[in-house]
């Protein structure tokens, strides 16, 4: 069975970082969106996939561009449904219900938000379309779930490395039957 590779970047940063930013349409800042589009001249993709918010929208944009191949908008690869969270600091939520959520993110959602299943079901009927080396620009929790769904690892696998803005995971993946994936590149942005 032949493989392809699935290039997973995180957005660049927001407008306002430090907020729990699901489906909120927050805009990026003009250096996460340079940053991400010079990190993406690198890699060799034949299509090039993004969340319909702009702060991956406008990345996958500029990388379009440069590169001449169209962008598929899929709003399956949002990020996470924070509910009534969305948009506030953590620190301004409460305590047990951010530690329970973190916890057991399918038994303790965000008040009116999404569970970690669903969102793990929506990626990953995203990931089953793919059959081509592929760039997606998309969000933190929807990279992980990808990874999680892929791979195999837990939320708390897949939580417990770091993904701050522009990073890149690649992974080799073989769909069908069982997909897999086996992770081949984890990069950070530069400091």
């Amino acid at each position: 069975m032949k493989g392809f590779v699935l290039h997973l970047m995180r957005h660049g940063a927001p407008q306002r970082p430090g907020l729990m930013l699901g489906h909120l349409d927050e805009p990026p800042l003009a250096s996460g969106v340079a940053a991400c589009a010079a990190r993406g001249a690198e890699l060799a993709f034949s299509r090039i996939c993004c969340s319909d918010l702009e702060r991956a929208h406008a990345p996958a944009r500029q990388i379009a561009a440069r590169r001449h191949v169209p962008i598929d908008m899929d709003p399956r690869w949002r990020e996470l449904d924070f509910g009534t969270w969305d948009g506030k600091a953590a620190q301004h939520l409460p305590a047990d219900a951010l530690a329970r959520f973190w916890d057991d993110p399918d038994s303790f959602p965000p008040p009116d938000g999404e569970t970690w299943s669903a969102l793990l079901q929506r990626v990953g009927a995203a990931v089953e379309e793919m059959r081509e080396d592929s760039l997606v620009l998309a969000h933190g929790g929807s990279i992980r779930a990808a990874v999680s769904y892929l791979t195999g690892l837990d939320h708390r696998g897949v939580w417990a490395f770091d993904l701050p803005y522009g990073a890149l995971v690649s992974l080799r993946v073989w769909l069908g039957g069982k997909s897999a994936g086996q992770i081949i590149a984890i990069e950070a942005p530069a400091p």
